[in-house]
C-alpha cells in the first residue's frame, strides 16, 4: 500500500524534517561512504578451552578502555564451532551478562555454552594464548591472540574467506564491542565481487558497489529510494571470487536484528552495529547454488507455494466497490489475459480496520457469491492485513487484542500510533498470547470471508507519526478529508533514554533520520521486556511466522502470505514483493536487482509491482514491464489509488504483449512449480542471475539487466525507452528461443544483438536441459491438467550429449511438499545423444498421484541434431513405431537458423529439431523412446 514516506514530496521534504527532529538525535557520526574511525585498542585473547559439544571457548579481555559511544564491555565470551561440513560458526558476546539475541525460538539454532571461567579483578597478568587454528572439514579458523583477530580459511585452495586483522590496513581498526556500538572488519581481495546486504535498490546493479551505503534497519521508505535500508534486513552476502579460473563462492551471516551501517570499500568491509552480539556463520559452498542451500539449511527453507501462486495476480489500492472488482475479472476474460489471483488492498474493509468489510461497498452476501463463482473455476482472493490495530471501543478484534493484553507497551500502556484506521495498537508478536489471538481473529476473518490468503503490509513497522503520542480531544482524528497519512495525533518527541537517542546514528532512511521515526518508539516494550530498539527489524518476521501458524491451521492447506518486511528466514513463511516503486525505466531496470537479492537470501518467491505502483506509467513501459513481470517468480500488477488505472487490458498493444509473455508463463508453470520444489528442499532460487550457472564466466558476475529461471532458461529483456532490439550476453554454448525453437545462438561467450520489437521478450534456453511444458490457458488450474511437451536441447549439431530435467507434481493444498505421502510424483528426464542415436527416457518416483490424475506427455522436441533430416526405427518402451498418416504419432525434422553470424566452420554445422508428437505416454509411468538419425 501507498505508504508516507512513499511520496515523492515527503522524501524532498524528510530535510526539512529532519531540522526539527535533530534536537534529540545528536549528529550523525559520519556519511556512510566515508572510511570508518579507528575507535580503541581491540581484545586480547587469555583463555580458551575445547567445550564437550566439539567446539571451542574463549575469554577476551579489552586492552585499552576509551568512552567513544560509551564504555566497552571488559570481558567477552567467544565461541567457535564448525557446526556442520560447511557451517562455521563463531559467536562473540558479554561474558558476564546477558545480551539481546534472534530469539531462538523464532530462528531455531544451537545455544552456545556458557562459560564457568571468570577472571577476578586482582588478576594482573592474563593467561598465556598462543595464536593457533581450529579446522574443520572445509573451512579453517586461525586467530591471533594479542591483539584478537580471526580469518577464515578454505581448506581445498587456501584462499582467506574472512580476516578480522587489521594488520597493515589503513581502512579499519580493532574489533570494538560496547552496549551500544559493536565494530568488526574483514580484509577482501580486490577481485571479489560481493552481492546482498538488503534491502535496498541498488542502482549500480546487484554486485555491491564499493563506498555506495548499506544501512540495515526495517523502514517504510519507498523503493524509489536509492542506497537506502528499505523494507526487510538481511545481513548477508556472497563472495565470489575468480581465481586463475577457478570459480569459488562463500556466504557470511552476521546474525543480528540491530541497526547497523555496512561500509563496503571494495578492499575492506566493517560493520557497525548498534547493539546484540557478534553472531557470525560462514558458509563454505564452494558453488553459489551451495551456499544459499547450506544458507537455507540454516535459517529455514524456503515454503512451498501453491500451484496456482505462480499464476498472474492483479491488485490495486482504489477498487472502491466489488463491482470494480467484478469488472477486472470480466474484463481479464475478455482480454484473453490469464488471471489466477484477484488481490484487494484496504478498500474492502470497514474504515480501514482490520478484519472487518466494508457493509456498503463489499456487501458480505454480494462477496461471498462473487467468490463461489471465482473460486469455481478456481481463480482465488487475496487480501491486505496491516498490523496496526485501531483503537474503538466499539470494534471486536481491539477489544479483544485489549482483553488479551497483546499490545507493545510504552509507560505501562500500549503504545499509541497513527496508520490507515487513526491511532492504533500494534500487536506484539513476540508473546505467545498475541499468536494465540492473531490466529483466532484470521479464523474469525476467514469465517466471514473464505480469503484464499493474506498480504501483510506496513510492518515494518510504518507509523505516521513520531515520539510519544495521545489521542487529541476536541477534533476528529484523523478528519476524513486530505491525505490519511497526515499525523493527526497530539505527540511529543522522545528523548530521554538512549534506546531513542542511541550514541552511534546509523543512516536511517539514508538521511540519518531518528530511528524512532515514523516508527514504533524504540524506548516501547515488547514481551519479557524486550525493547523495541533490539527487536524492530524483526516485527514483519515474527507476524509471518504467527500468521504462518494461524492460516495453515485453519483448513490444513498450503498458506500463502505476502509480506512486505522481512528479514532472514522469513522465506520460510512468506513471499514479498519489493515495495513501493515508480512507473519508470530505471524502476523496471533496478527491480531485476532486488528480485534476484531475494533469492540469495532465500526469499525466491518474490516480484516487483509490474507497471510500476506509481505515478503512472506509459503505456510502451508497461509493454515492456509485463514482458519481464511475466518471469518474475512472483507476477503480480499493482497500483497506487492515485494513479490512473493500469491493468494489462486497459491498452490493446499492453494486452497483446501480456498475452505472449504470460502465454508463455502459463506454458513454462510445470517447470516454474518444479523450481518452487527445488527451492523448497535446497534454498535453490527460482529466479537467479547468470553467475549461478556460469561461475567461471566472471564477464556475467555484475550481469543485471539479464536473468535466468531455473539453471537454463535466460530472459533478455528490453529496459530501455523506444529501444526495439536488446544487446544480451550469451555465455559460451547454445541456447535455443522458446518462442521460436527453430532459431539458435551459438555462443563463445559474447553479447549479440536481438530483435525485440515492442512485443516481443527474448527468452532462450540452454544446451543440455529437459524443459517440461504444458498447453498453457487462462487460468492455472486448467493449464496444469493439460498434455505435456518435452523440449530437449543438445549443443548444436553435436554427435553426442546429454541432457536432463526434473518434474514435481503434486496435490498443492497440501502444507507440506514432499514425496513419499501418495499425493506426489517425481520424475527425472534423461536424453543421451550417440553418434546416429537419440535416446529420452524416464525414471518416476512414486508415479501413483501422476496416474491418477492422468497426466500425458504429447510431444517431445529435440533441439540441436546434427546429421541430415532422416529419421527412422522410432521405438517407444521397446517396440517398434511407425510415423505414417494411419498413425497419430508422427516424426517431423526441421533445420535450424543461426541468429549470429558464425566465422568458424565448427560452428556454422547444420543442426536440426527433431518433433515426435501425437504421443500418449503417461507422465506416471517409466519411458524410453529412441531413434536414429541420418548421417551426412
Amino acid at each position: 500500500m501507498f505508504s508516507p514516506n512513499s511520496l515523492l514530496s515527503f522524501r524532498l521534504l524528510l530535510p526539512l524534517l529532519l531540522l526539527f527532529v535533530s534536537c534529540f538525535h545528536g549528529v550523525y557520526s559520519a556519511k556512510s561512504s566515508s572510511p570508518p574511525a579507528k575507535i580503541g585498542k581491540g581484545y586480547r585473547l587469555i583463555s580458551f578451552e575445547e567445550t564437550p559439544d566439539g567446539g571451542f571457548l574463549g575469554l577476551l579481555q579489552v586492552k585499552a578502555k576509551n568512552k567513544i559511544y560509551g564504555p566497552d564491555i571488559p570481558l567477552l565470551q567467544l565461541y567457535v564451532k564448525h557446526e556442520t561440513q560447511d557451517r562455521l560458526r563463531v559467536h562473540i558476546t558479554d561474558a558476564e551478562k546477558k545480551r539481546w539475541e534472534v530469539p531462538y525460538n523464532l530462528l531455531p539454532r544451537e545455544q552456545p555454552p556458557v562459560s564457568k571461567q571468570t577472571i577476578g579483578r586482582s588478576r594482573k597478568v592474563p593467561l598465556a594464548v598462543t595464536d593457533d587454528e581450529l579446522s574443520g572439514p572445509e573451512l579453517m579458523l586461525s586467530y591471533t591472540a594479542d591483539p584478537f583477530s580471526f580469518a577464515v580459511k578454505r581448506k581445498s585452495n587456501g584462499q582467506t574467506l574472512f580476516n578480522s586483522s587489521s594488520a597493515g590496513s589503513g581502512s579499519f581498526g580493532e574489533m570494538v564491542f560496547k552496549d551500544q556500538y559493536l565494530e568488526i572488519s574483514t580484509q577482501l581481495p580486490k577481485d571479489a565481487s560481493l552481492y546482498g546486504l538488503g534491502e535496498n535498490t541498488q542502482p549500480h546493479g546487484i554486485k555491491l558497489y564499493p563506498n555506495d551505503p548499506y544501512t540495515l534497519y526495517t523502514t517504510d521508505v519507498s523503493a524509489i529510494n536509492l542506497n537506502t535500508d528499505l523494507y526487510g534486513s538481511h545481513p548477508v552476502y556472497m563472495d565470489l571470487r575468480n581465481v586463475n579460473g577457478e570459480p569459488s563462492a562463500h556466504g557470511v551471516l552476521l546474525l543480528n536484528s540491530n541497526g547497523m551501517d555496512v561500509f563496503y570499500t571494495g578492499n575492506s568491509l566493517t560493520y557497525k552495529v548498534i547493539g546484540g552480539v557478534f553472531d557470525f556463520y560462514f558458509f563454505s559452498g564452494p558453488t553459489p547454488l551451495g551456499v544459499v542451500d547450506q544458507y537455507t539449511s540454516f535459517i529455514g527453507r524456503p515454503a512451498p507455494m501453491p500451484y496456482w501462486a505462480l499464476g498472474f495476480h492483479q491488485c490495486r489500492w482504489g477498487y472502491h466497490n466489488l463491482s470494480v472488482v467484478e469488472d477486472v475479472v470480466e474484463n481479464y476474460q475478455k482480454a484473453k489475459i490469464p488471471l489466477d489471483v484477484i488481490w484487494n488492498d484496504d478498500d474492502h474493509m470497514d474504515g480501514h480496520k482490520d478484519f472487518t468489510l466494508n457493509p456498503t461497498n463489499y456487501p458480505r452476501p454480494k462477496l461471498l457469491a462473487f467468490l463461489d463463482k471465482i473460486h469455481s473455476i478456481g481463480m482465488k482472493y487475496i487480501v491486505i492485513i496491516d498490523p496496526g490495530i485501531g483503537v474503538n471501543s466499539s470494534y471486536g478484534v481491539y477489544q479483544r487484542g485489549l482483553a488479551n493484553d497483546v499490545f507493545i507497551k510504552y509507560d505501562g500502556e500500549p503504545y499509541l500510533a497513527q496508520v490507515w484506521p487513526g491511532a492504533v495498537n500494534f500487536p506484539d508478536f513476540l508473546n505467545p498470547k498475541t499468536v494465540e489471538w492473531w490466529g483466532d481473529e484470521i479464523r474469525r476473518f476467514h469465517e466471514l470471508v473464505p480469503v484464499d490468503g493474506l498480504w501483510i503490509d506496513m510492518n515494518e513497522a510504518s507509523n505516521f507519526c513520531s515520539g510519544k503520542c495521545t489521542i487529541p480531544k476536541g477534533k476528529q482524528c484523523p478528519s476524513g478529508t486530505g491525505p490519511g497519512w497526515i499525523c493527526c495525533l497530539d505527540c511529543k518527541n522522545i528523548t530521554k533514554t538512549r534506546w531513542d537517542d542511541p550514541p552511534y546514528k546509523i543512516n536511517a532512511s539514508g538521511l540519518q533520520v531518528p530511528i524512532g521515526f515514523k516508527t514504533i518508539a524504540t524506548s516501547a516494550v515488547h514481551y519479557n521486556g524486550v525493547l523495541e530498539y533490539d527487536a524492530h527489524s524483526l516485527y514483519g518476521f515474527s507476524q509471518s511466522i504467527a500468521t504462518h501458524k494461524a492460516l495453515q491451521g485453519l483448513e490444513g492447506k498450503r498458506p500463502f502470505i505476502l509480506s512486505r518486511s522481512t528479514y532472514v528466514g522469513s522465506g520460510k513463511y512468506a513471499a514479498h514483493w519489493t515495495g513501493d516503486n515508480k512507473g519508470t525505466w530505471e524502476d523496471l531496470k533496478y527491480s531485476i536487482t532486488t528480485v534476484l537479492n531475494f533469492g540469495i537470501f532465500g526469499v525466491p518467491m518474490v516480484g516487483a509491482d509490474i507497471c510500476g505502483f506509481y505515478p503512472a506509467p506509459t503505456e510502451e513501459l508497461c509493454n515492456r514491464w509485463i514482458e519481464v513481470g511475466a518471469f518474475y517468480p512472483f507476477s503480480r500488477d499493482h497500483a497506487n489509488y492515485y494513479s490512473p488505472r493500469q491493468e494489462l487490458y486497459q491498452w490493446a498493444t499492453v494486452a497483446k504483449s501480456a498475452q505472449n509473455a504470460l502465454g508463455m508463463r502459463y506454458k513454462l508453470l510445470p517447470y516454474l512449480y518444479t523450481l518452487n520444489f527445488e527451492a523448497h528442499i535446497s534454498g535453490a532460487p527460482i529466479a537467479r542471475p547468470l553467475f549461478f550457472s556460469f561461475p567461471a564466466y566472471k564477464e556475467c558476475y555484475g550481469l543485471s539487466t539479464q536473468f535466468l529461471i531455473g539453471s537454463s532458461l535466460m530472459v533478455s529483456p528490453v529496459l530501455e525507452q523506444g529501444k526495439t532490439e536488446v544487446k544480451a550476453l550469451f555465455p559460451p554454448g547454445s541456447w535455443y528461443s522458446v518462442f521460436d525453437m527453430t532459431q539458435k545462438i551459438v555462443s563463445k561467450g559474447q553479447y549479440v544483438t536481438l530483435d525485440a520489437p515492442l512485443h516481443v521478450v527474448n527468452v532462450h534456453l540452454y544446451q543440455n536441459t529437459i524443459l517440461p511444458m504444458q498447453r498453457g490457458g487462462m487460468i492455472s488450474k486448467e493449464a496444469r491438467m493439460t498434455p505435456f511437451t518435452l523440449i530437449v536441447t543438445f549443443p548444436a549439431g553435436a554427435k553426442e550429449g546429454q541432457a536432463k530435467g526434473t518434474l514435481y507434481l503434486d496435490n498443492d493444498e497440501l502444507p507440506e511438499m514432499k514425496l513419499g505421502n501418495g499425493y506426489s510424483t517425481f520424475v527425472t528426464l534423461y536424453a543421451n545423444l550417440n553418434q546416429s542415436s537419440v535416446k529420452v527416457w524416464s525414471d518416476v518416483q512414486e508415479g501413483k498421484f501422476a496416474l491418477e490424475k492422468g497426466w500425458i506427455i504429447e510431444k517431445v522436441t529435440v533441439l540441436g541434431l546434427g546429421g541430415s533430416g532422416d529419421t527412422s526405427s522410432l521405438e517407444i518402451n521397446g517396440s517398434p513405431v511407425s510415423p505414417d498418416a494411419a498413425s497419430d504419432i508422427q516424426l517431423s525434422s526441421t533445420e535450424q537458423k543461426h541468429l549470429l553470424d558464425v566465422e568458424d566452420e565448427e560452428d556454422k554445422q547444420k543442426s536440426l529439431m527433431v518433433e515426435v508428437s501425437g504421443l500418449k505416454i503417461p507422465v506416471g509411468k517409466n519411458f524410453a523412446m529412441s531413434w536414429k538419425i541420418g548421417v551426412f
